[in-house]
């Protein structure tokens, strides 16, 4: 049951070697597509020095670069990993052997942190592990997988909604079939937290999600 690792990216030439290089010491990560959305650093280049496959040009929505990546991968299980975000072999072991042993499960979510000591969004990695455990709710930076039959079944991320992709695709994906939170927790870039001040950004997120769950009915 080969993962593959879907991610979406704009100038990440940063960010994007640490992750993949943990992704290329798991056994289970079959391929790694990354599907760019035009950038002008370096990204391009080094996704294809580390031995990736590369969608160019793409428009800047991430639920249209990871929908065409998901149209060209070839494992039955498509995890959409950020850029920033890292998933250790661990997780992907633990991933690998939860699809294996509980074929009910369609999909799900890693467990969270963040590289900051801030307290305000470790209270969040707490809160995104009940979330995710009892209302199967995940969000992007947590990585979120799925079977790919399944998300063939739910007709892939809608690209009419902007922000919120991983959520709306969480909420369908919740009421498709059963899901499950693993880890260990990934460890996720807190920069934008930093760059718009933690509390600020979180109240943005909520305020977004409850938007996203009043739309969609849930």
């Amino acid at each position: 049951m080969g993962i593959s690792v879907l991610i979406p990216t704009l100038n990440e030439e940063e960010n994007l070697p640490s992750t993949i290089a943990l992704l290329h010491e798991s056994e289970f990560v079959s391929e790694i597509i990354v599907g760019d959305a035009d950038s002008d650093d370096e990204t391009v280049r080094i996704a294809k020095d580390l031995g990736c496959r590369v969608l160019e040009n793409l428009p800047r929505s991430r639920a249209v670069q990871l929908n065409r990546c998901a149209e060209i991968a070839t494992g039955e299980v498509l995890l959409f990993l950020h850029a920033d975000t890292r998933v250790s072999n661990l997780a992907l072991a633990n991933l690998q052997s939860k699809l294996e042993q509980e074929s009910a499960i369609v999909g799900g979510g890693f467990l969270r942190s963040f590289d900051s000591p801030s307290l305000l969004l470790k209270f969040t990695c707490w809160l995104a592990g009940w979330r995710g455990r009892w209302w199967g709710i995940f969000y992007g930076d947590q990585g979120i997988f799925i079977r790919k039959q399944a998300f063939e079944d739910l007709a892939g991320f809608d690209e009419s909604v902007s922000l919120g992709e991983d959520l709306e695709l969480s909420l369908r994906m919740r009421d498709h079939g059963k899901t499950a939170a693993v880890g260990p927790a990934v460890l996720s870039s807190a920069r934008r937290f930093e760059k718009e001040g933690a509390f600020r950004r979180c109240v943005a997120d909520w305020k977004l999600a409850r938007q996203l769950r009043r739309e969609f009915g849930s």
